[in-house]
C-alpha cells in the first residue's frame, strides 16, 4: 500500500477526536442529540483548522445508524462507506473548480431525489467563497429551503467575500486558530503511535511554525521525519529541513545593529545566505522576534502573551533593556514594510542590506519615528566628544567656529519680484482651490536675476508645485498680474532646516505680513 501522509492518516473520525475547536463541537453534538439539525451551516476559519473534518464528521453524524454521545459510531454500514467515500449521501463539491451556473444547478436537480439510504443527503461545498455571483443567486433560494433530508455545509477561509443574502440563510461557525500547546500535544501523541524519537523544543518549533494550523504542523512534522529517517528529531534538525534561523541569530543581528556595527550585520547576513536560508522566511521571523521585543517591553505580565519558555523570556528580557520602545516600533516598521516588498524583488538580499543599514544609521531616513533615535546619536556624540578640524600649521590660537552668516537681502531686488512680495496677500486671495491651499505652505525669496524663488516647507506641497499644470497654472496668475514674464524656480526645506538660516523672507523685509486664509 502507498503511504498516506500523517494529516490524511490522523484525520479525526469523531468529534473527540477534534482538537482545539470544543466550543464548535460541543454546539453541533448538542444538535445532533436533540435532533435540532439545521439545514444550512457556514464553517469560517484560517486552513487546517478542522472545517471539512468537522463537515465529514457531522454527515457521518446525522446519518449513523447508532450515534454514541452526537459522535458517529464509526462501525455502522453508513459510518464505513461515509469513511471509504462509497456513500451517495455525502457531496463533496470544489467550489474552486466547479463554480459556475450550470454547477450549482447540477445540485438543485439532485436535491430533488430522497437519499437511497441513511437519513440525509450532505453537500459540502469547499472553498464557496469562490462561486460566482451567478452561482451565488442560483443556490439562494434552495439554500433557505431546502427539502428536510438536505443538509448544507459551506466551508470558507474568506467569509468576507459571500454575498449577506447567503450568510444570513445559514448557521455561521467560525474556527479559531489551534493554540501551539494544541498542536503540540497532538504532533506528541501522533509521534508516539509512528514511534519517532522526537525533542520537545522540535515539537514546540513545528507547532509554532504552523501558525494554528493542525494540517500546516503535520505537514511540517511529515516533512522532518522524512529527511531525517530513522533518526532522533531535534531542534536543529527541525531548523535545518524548514530553512528558518535559531532565535539566538536574531539576538547576535539585534546587538550588531544596536552597535551601529554595520559590517557585523551584513557578515551575519551573509552566512544565512549561505546556509540556504529562506530570506523572506528570515524577514518574518526577524519581525516576530521584534514583535516579542515589544511585548517584554510594554506588556505588564508578558509570559501570558508569548509562547516561550522561561529561559526565552529571561534572554528577551536583557535584550529588551537595550532598546527604547521607539526604537523597537522602527525596526518591526522597516522590516514590515520590507516584508512587503520583498514577495516581488529580484534582489532580496539587497533590500535586507538595505534595512539593515537603515536600522543602524536612522540619520538616512526622515520619517518621524526616526527622529528619537537620530536625537540619541546626538547626543552620544555631543558626550563622546565631536572631532574638530585641526587649523593649518602657523595658525595662533586654537580655532573659534564662527557663527554661520545669515543671507541678505540684494541691494536691488527686481522689480517684478518686489511687486510680487508686496502684493501676495491678493494674489493668494484671487487663486482657485488647490493651488491656493499648497501656497500657504510655501515660502517666498529671490533668486539671481529675476527669478522668483519659491521655498516648500514640506514634502507634500512641494511635490504638487512640482506637478506640471499647477506650475503652469501659478506662473500665468503671476505674469498677468506684473504684465511680464517671470522665473520660478522651487526648492524644498530639508528636515531640520530653518528658512530663515538659508533664504531672505522678502514678504518680510518689505514689511508686508501675509495672513492666509485656509
Amino acid at each position: 500500500m502507498s503511504y498516506v501522509a500523517l494529516y490524511r492518516k490522523f484525520r479525526p473520525d469523531t468529534f473527540e477526536d477534534v482538537k482545539g475547536q470544543e466550543a464548535i463541537v460541543t454546539t453541533l453534538k448538542n444538535q445532533i442529540k436533540s435532533n435540532r439539525v439545521g439545514h444550512a451551516y457556514l464553517f469560517c476559519g484560517t486552513r487546517g483548522t478542522g472545517k471539512t473534518t468537522i463537515a465529514k464528521i457531522m454527515a457521518k453524524a446525522v446519518n449513523c445508524e447508532n450515534p454514541v454521545d452526537g459522535s458517529p459510531c464509526g462501525e455502522c454500514e453508513m459510518c464505513k462507506k461515509i469513511s471509504a467515500a462509497n456513500s451517495m449521501n455525502v457531496i463533496e463539491i470544489d467550489a474552486a473548480s466547479n463554480n459556475g451556473v450550470d454547477n450549482i444547478r447540477e445540485i438543485i436537480d439532485e436535491v430533488t431525489y430522497s437519499p437511497t439510504e441513511g437519513k440525509y443527503k450532505v453537500y459540502i461545498i469547499d472553498e464557496v467563497h469562490m462561486l460566482s455571483a451567478g452561482a451565488f443567486n442560483a443556490l439562494l433560494k434552495t439554500l433557505e429551503e431546502p427539502p428536510s433530508y438536505v443538509i448544507f455545509i459551506l466551508a470558507t477561509t474568506e467569509a468576507h467575500k459571500i454575498p449577506i443574502t447567503i450568510l444570513s440563510r445559514c448557521q455561521r461557525y467560525d474556527f479559531k486558530r489551534i493554540s501551539i500547546d494544541t498542536i503540540a500535544g497532538r504532533i506528541k501523541e501522533l509521534t508516539d503511535k509512528e514511534q519517532v524519537d522526537i525533542e520537545d523544543a522540535a515539537v514546540r518549533y513545528i507547532a509554532k511554525t504552523a501558525d494554528g494550523s493542525m494540517r500546516d504542523a503535520l505537514s511540517l512534522l511529515d516533512q522532518c521525519i522524512a529527511f531525517h529517517y530513522g533518526e532522533t528529531l531535534t531542534y536543529e534538525k527541525a531548523l535545518n529541513v524548514l530553512g528558518a534561523v535559531d532565535s539566538s541569530v536574531f539576538a547576535t543581528l539585534l546587538d550588531s545593529v544596536i552597535d551601529k556595527n554595520i559590517i557585523g550585520a551584513i557578515s551575519l547576513l551573509d552566512e544565512v545566505v549561505m546556509q540556504g536560508r529562506e530570506l523572506p522566511q528570515f524577514i518574518n521571523d526577524f519581525t516576530m522576534y521584534l514583535r516579542n521585543l515589544m511585548m517584554v517591553k510594554s506588556a505588564d505580565v508578558p509570559a501570558e502573551v508569548l509562547e516561550i519558555s522561561n529561559e526565552a523570556l529571561a534572554v528577551l528580557k536583557a535584550e529588551a533593556e537595550k532598546l527604547e520602545l521607539e526604537t523597537i516600533f522602527r525596526y518591526i516598521r522597516i522590516f514590515s514594510e520590507l516584508s512587503n516588498q520583498i514577495k516581488y524583488a529580484t534582489q532580496k538580499r539587497i533590500l535586507i542590506e538595505v534595512a539593515i543599514i537603515k536600522l543602524c544609521k536612522p540619520q538616512t531616513e526622515s520619517k518621524p519615528d526616526s527622529w528619537g533615535d537620530r536625537i540619541r546619536a546626538l547626543e552620544d556624540a555631543v558626550e563622546n566628544g565631536v572631532v574638530v578640524t585641526q587649523a593649518p600649521a602657523g595658525a595662533g590660537s586654537a580655532p573659534v567656529a564662527k557663527p554661520a552668516s545669515r543671507p541678505q537681502l540684494p541691494k536691488a531686488v527686481p522689480e517684478e519680484v518686489k511687486k510680487i512680495a508686496q502684493n501676495w496677500g491678493p494674489i493668494l486671495d484671487a487663486m482657485g482651490q488647490p493651488l491656493k491651499s499648497i501656497l500657504s505652505n510655501v515660502r517666498l525669496s529671490w533668486g539671481e536675476g529675476n527669478v522668483l524663488l519659491m521655498v516648500a516647507e514640506n514634502f507634500i506641497a512641494y511635490e504638487k508645485l512640482k506637478d506640471e499644470g499647477n506650475m503652469t497654472t501659478l506662473r500665468n496668475e503671476l505674469e498677468d498680474f506684473i504684465q511680464k514674464e517671470i522665473r520660478i524656480e522651487l526648492k524644498k526645506l530639508e528636515d531640520g532646516q530653518y528658512f530663515e538660516d538659508h533664504y531672505v523672507d522678502i514678504i518680510k523685509s518689505f514689511n508686508m505680513p501675509v495672513e492666509v486664509e485656509e
